[in-house]
């Protein structure tokens, strides 16, 4: 193993162990309304959790994070469960609420997937689903995608087939590469994330994909580096992480750890917002995931790369 393999690796080690920490340390701002207002609905603030939820389930199914983080990540989800969402209930009250929202349902898979469960939860999900209007939702290609997905995961019948939601997202037709912009960036990562199931299955990426982003992924690496889009890249490198030959591309991820705060903070763009805790939490809370999220995975990633090397002779 080269010194600079070890130090590489060692960086991206570093990157998801701080934004961890960070995480654990604010975890009450994953807050939830307390009474909200009937125009901005009760499920808005359900989506970090979610998210949350889906970290943790990369962190404990990769394997690669030290006890330390382990057990943080352990503490953060038990808190997320019983303490912000009532061990499921707030997640029962918000599909009452809003009976056609798949909300509940994304928040609430990644947790039943850790062993948290709400049994009336599942019943009334399994009701609204039955619906016509819960398939007839009008969403995003990419969106559509992500909810056949999380449809399947839960063991109902997907309102959509998979392959057929792919054929109408932007990934899919594969188009001019100097088109991608922001929004079009959060579509490509998203629509990876779904075929692989987070990452977990790099094989769901079908060939000629898998060859359009091997071919693109880092020239848009490059140029969200050069932005200072740290929210982007990171989803960015996550996707690096699912290609069936990842890149762990050296200064992507330098340009990225750098921007990290000492404190395990990661900036959506260019430096650090200011305002008061609650406002900066709701502002950098998803690039640190993020960082959590593509460090999991690049260090999965990269430790099996290693382990398949032939030893030196």
């Amino acid at each position: 193993m080269s010194s600079g393999t070890t130090s590489g690796i060692q960086q991206i080690h570093d990157v998801g162990a701080k934004a961890l920490g960070w995480l654990y340390e604010h975890r009450e701002g994953f807050r939830l309304e307390a009474d909200p207002s009937p125009e901005a609905g009760m499920l808005d603030r359900f989506k970090p959790l979610g998210e949350l939820a889906l970290i943790g389930k990369v962190i404990f199914r990769e394997g690669v994070a030290g006890s330390q983080q382990s057990s943080l990540a352990h503490k953060l989800l038990d808190h997320a469960w019983h303490e912000l969402l009532g061990s499921g209930e707030r997640l029962l009250e918000g599909q009452r609420r809003e009976p056609l929202s798949p909300v509940p349902l994304e928040v609430y898979v990644p947790f039943r997937e850790l062993g948290y469960r709400q049994p009336d939860l599942e019943s009334a999900i399994r009701l609204n689903h039955r619906l016509a209007s819960w398939a007839a939702l009008e969403v995003l290609p990419v969106r559509r995608l992500g909810l056949s997905a999380i449809e399947r995961r839960f063991g109902v019948e997907p309102s959509v087939p998979e392959t057929a939601a792919l054929a109408h997202t932007w990934l899919a037709r594969r188009p001019e590469p100097w088109t991608v912009e922001g929004h079009i960036g959060y579509d490509i990562t998203h629509t990876v994330f779904h075929l692989t199931d987070w990452g977990e299955k790099p094989a769901g990426l079908p060939a000629d994909i898998a060859e359009y982003l091997a071919l693109w992924l880092p020239v848009w690496l490059d140029d969200w580096l050069d932005l200072k889009r740290w929210d982007l890249l990171g989803e960015l490198l996550v996707v690096d992480a699912c290609l069936p030959e990842p890149t762990l591309d050296r200064a992507a991820w330098a340009g990225f750890a750098q921007a990290q705060e000492p404190d395990g903070a990661m900036p959506v763009v260019g430096g650090m917002p200011e305002g008061d805790a609650e406002s900066v939490f709701d502002l950098v809370y998803h690039p640190t995931l993020v960082a959590a999220f593509a460090s999991a995975l690049a260090m999965s990633r990269a430790l099996s790369d290693l382990s398949a090397s032939p030893a030196p002779a």
